[in-house]
């Protein structure tokens, strides 16, 4: 029987792509695998992740990006990339604790969504 597989590629949505693609891309280290006028992709592991222009109109529901979705991006050490983000001045959700995954804290990027980091 056919069946998923499970994930193996996440975008947010964004009205500014070169805002995000700085975001991810330069300030978060993110490299850029590929990029067109609708999208940015970048080379992350084990799943591609991109910044694309808005399928949805995203003024509708303002302050409620990402609401009902729990993104996560696995690191190398969870308390480091948290002292290394909030050193940047990228807004920190909450700190990290420990998890059923380990070590985790969770940032907001520009945009208005927030993502879960963990050490994977």
């Amino acid at each position: 029987m056919p069946g998923l597989i499970g994930p193996d590629f996440i975008a947010l949505q964004t009205e500014d792509l070169q805002a995000a693609k700085a975001f991810y891309g330069d300030r978060l280290g993110l490299p850029v695998l590929h990029e067109t006028p609708d999208a940015v992709v970048f080379d992350s592991k084990p799943a591609p992740f991109a910044v694309r222009k808005p399928l949805v109109d995203l003024d509708a529901a303002p302050g409620k990006l990402g609401w009902g979705i729990a993104l996560w991006f696995g690191c190398d050490d969870a308390d480091a990339t948290h002292e290394a983000l909030q050193a940047a001045g990228i807004a920190i959700a909450f700190p990290p604790k420990d998890g059923p995954f380990g070590r985790y804290f969770a940032f907001r990027d520009p945009f208005g969504y927030t993502i879960t980091v963990h050490t994977a």
